[in-house]
């Protein structure tokens, strides 16, 4: 390529670059919206079945977080082997290859199913690493009476997740949005009635529960299903054509790019937990609001999370159909989305956070107005961690489009635990800081992960355009 011709290029380039920003943020919108409203959708399901829950007392709702860490952590591996199904689908997508569209999802039911085999073992375990981990018998029990109520719903959930992927990739997420709005009701009606007993079922109390959200989840699988066999465009893929077919090849790949997600996921939650620890042996009133702090940050995740799985699906696109400026673009314009939308909403919590402290623990707390009081400051120090925690998910989420998940991984490590631990630990026990130290922690670490991920992408995005000049 001549001088000339470069920049004839680079003028062209700049020329268009207005009607390019304009319509990626578009799309990224487009697709963002759906997937975010299916995330606070899944939380909606989750407060609801704590709600009903916790009108069977105080033991009902600690069984039921005994039970949901073991389920969570057990899932997570199979999660992240699925979050793999949306990089290569989209990446197939913008190369015009129907036929690894199809593949791709393919690839994700049968390892959903392989996966969920081993899975399931710790939830029908669960009491027993309960005891192990030094929980007392009756809670463990309790908790065991819900896990297995759940454990049935490990593959469909996790087929539905491929589902999404698949849908998401071929720019449909809307369809994912229906259902699981559909599913909000059933799971509560559901729950009511195996919970309670109610109109002449069984009382089944917190195994009546879990039942119910597995069977919730497979109902929301097979709508999943029954929208990408019959519902256009998803026909025209034809995703259970050859089934049977097992593609080791492709299951492999699907592997090396999903654990390593799987395993940052694992990290990232061990860091909340080994938190929470840590806020626990501080006084009782710094677990309460740290519990606070942490829930309004699950919410606010959502909205971010949704903006991740629409930049995998961009960049995706991009690196599939050859346009290096396209992945750059798609990136740094979801990104930016991100951090303007967690910006706003950082700013709304913390000007409503006292109000927001109040909501989640009323004054029926012994000692209320204390734990109130350190909430809203854990919020106030958490504005940094919600932008931060915004940006780190969703340039993980780019770089999941050009399929680098190992590197991240490492990432992950020094900077949650190498970095984000140390500090929280530091600071929380060898300064004055006490619990504001752990939150000072935790924003360090986010944020040194936030800025080596977002280093990450530009460079290899980079190299993409260098490799093309």
């Amino acid at each position: 390529m001549t001088l000339s011709d470069k920049i004839e290029r680079t003028a062209a380039a700049l020329s268009a670059a207005p009607s390019h920003f304009s319509a990626e943020l578009s799309e990224t919108l487009r697709l963002a919206a759906p997937m975010a409203a299916t995330q606070l959708g899944q939380i909606a399901m989750m407060t609801t079945d704590l709600a009903f829950i916790g009108r069977l007392g105080e033991a009902s709702v600690g069984a039921a977080a005994l039970a949901g860490t073991i389920y969570f952590v057990a899932f997570t591996v199979g999660l992240g082997l699925m979050s793999a199904v949306s990089p290569l689908a989209a990446q197939a997508f913008g190369a015009g290859d129907v036929r690894m569209v199809r593949r791709s999802l393919r690839s994700g039911l049968w390892a959903g199913l392989l996966i969920a085999l081993p899975i399931m073992v710790f939830p029908l375990r669960g009491e027993a690493i309960l005891r192990a981990l030094g929980q007392a018998e009756e809670p463990a029990q309790l908790a065991q009476h819900y896990l297995f109520g759940l454990v049935w719903g490990v593959a469909p959930a996790l087929w539905f997740i491929a589902i999404r992927g698949f849908m998401g990739a071929v720019k449909r997420p809307e369809a994912i949005l229906w259902i699981t709005l559909a599913a909000i009701p059933l799971n509560a009606l559901l729950v009511y009635l195996l919970l309670y007993g109610e109109f002449g079922l069984p009382k089944l109390g917190l195994f009546g529960a879990g039942l119910a959200t597995s069977t919730v989840n497979a109902c929301t699988f097979l709508a999943g299903l029954c929208f990408a066999t019959r519902v256009k465009p998803f026909a025209s893929y034809h995703i259970l054509a050859r089934l049977w077919r097992i593609d080791w090849g492709l299951m492999r790949r699907l592997f090396v790019i999903g654990a390593p997600i799987s395993i940052a996921f694992l990290l990232e939650y061990g860091l909340f937990s080994s938190a929470a620890l840590l806020m626990g042996m501080i006084s009782t009133t710094a677990l309460a609001a740290h519990q606070i702090a942490l829930n309004v940050t699950a919410i606010l995740f959502m909205i971010p999370y949704g903006i991740s799985m629409a930049a995998t699906v961009r960049v995706g696109h991009a690196v599939g159909s050859g346009d290096v400026g396209g992945v750059k673009r798609a990136g740094q314009i979801a990104m930016g989305l991100g951090i303007v939308i967690a910006v706003v909403l950082t700013i709304a919590v913390i000007a409503l956070r006292f109000a927001i402290a109040k909501l989640f623990l009323g004054e029926g707390l012994a000692d209320a107005d204390t734990a109130i009081a350190l909430a809203a400051w854990l919020l106030v120090i958490g504005g940094t961690y919600f932008v931060t925690d915004a940006l780190q998910t969703i340039a993980a989420g780019a770089l999941r489009g050009m399929n680098d998940t190992r590197v991240p991984l490492l990432f992950a490590a020094v900077s949650y635990w190498g970095i984000g631990f140390c500090s929280a630990y530091a600071l929380a026990f060898h300064t004055t800081l006490a619990a504001s130290g752990v939150w000072v922690g935790l924003s360090l670490g986010t944020l040194v992960y936030a800025s080596l991920l977002v280093l990450r992408f530009h460079l290899l995005a980079g190299r993409l355009q260098a490799r093309d000049a």
